[in-house]
């Protein structure tokens, strides 16, 4: 297991870090479109249309991807789309977890095809943006993710007592929460001092860019960040244990499937958008 983890992982950096590396913007968006080709796949099947269907869902993602390229290229959307994209996410997270797994089969299939595709556009959006604004910029925010996860596994292993959603996410505890907002919030206190003022970036990264914007408010933005990367794995979570299933899919042996892997990511990109550019 763990050998077919390490090649299902090396083959996706060969991949990805080529493209993310790239001065130029486009290359990473094609291959951004791949993945959520994939990922809208994926979130078709776990709603109830497999088959041709769930290739059908995909390809629509895939090309409402590709149009959006075609008609805006790589320009920055209007701030409304952020703040849609934040609107939905928190208020229809919120609904979402408090209904719990019991409540999305109850919501009509359509509602939830269309607010899985919506999602994950939005998300690809948000993504080629940040690659746009900058290698560094892109980075600090996957890093802020990253962060929040990891240190979230640690402290819930060595304290965690207190679940969080037992319905949800059994393994999931409120210290591996604190720890993982500690952590975030040391990585933006390291970025902005240390990777920002002392190293050659290419760009600002999220964390100074909020400092510049928003002061000390920046403190509570990051929690904020932190806090919806954890909404985006729970609702992954909620949707798959509605269905019964393990993984979104077997796309990535050893890992599952793409929604596994960015499930967090996908309301942590729009919402760092929207906190820079207000």
């Amino acid at each position: 297991m763990l050998k077919t983890r390490v090649i299902t992982a090396v083959v996706l950096l060969a991949i990805l870090l080529p493209v993310l590396f790239q001065s130029s913007p486009w290359p990473f968006a094609w291959v951004t479109v791949a993945m959520m080709g994939a990922a809208g796949w994926e979130w078709t099947r776990l709603n109830g249309l497999p088959g041709s269907g769930a290739i059908a869902g995909g390809v629509t993602l895939a090309l409402a991807c590709v149009w959006t390229l075609l008609i805006g290229g790589l320009n920055a959307p209007p701030f409304w789309v952020w703040s849609l994209a934040s609107l939905v996410w928190v208020l229809g997270g919120a609904y979402a977890l408090r209904a719990g797994p019991a409540g999305w089969p109850r919501i009509a299939r359509g509602a939830r095809l269309a607010l899985g595709a919506l999602l994950l556009w939005g998300a690809w959006l948000a993504i080629v943006q940040a690659k746009v604004l900058g290698i560094n910029f892109i980075l600090s925010v996957f890093c802020l993710v990253w962060m929040a996860d990891i240190a979230a596994y640690f402290c819930g292993r060595a304290f965690g007592k207190r679940k969080l959603a037992p319905s949800i996410s059994p393994g999931k505890s409120w210290e591996g929460v604190w720890g993982g907002l500690a952590g975030v919030i040391l990585l933006g206190f390291v970025w902005v001092h240390v990777i920002d003022v002392r190293l050659a970036v290419d760009s600002p990264s999220l964390y100074t860019l909020l400092v510049q914007r928003h002061g000390w408010v920046s403190l509570l933005a990051l929690v904020f960040l932190a806090a919806m990367s954890v909404v985006g794995d729970l609702f992954e979570s909620l949707v798959k244990r509605a269905v019964g299933a393990k993984d979104s899919s077997n796309l990535l042996p050893g890992h599952g499937g793409v929604l596994d892997r960015i499930d967090a990511l996908l309301p942590v990109f729009p919402l760092a958008l929207a906190l820079i550019s207000l």
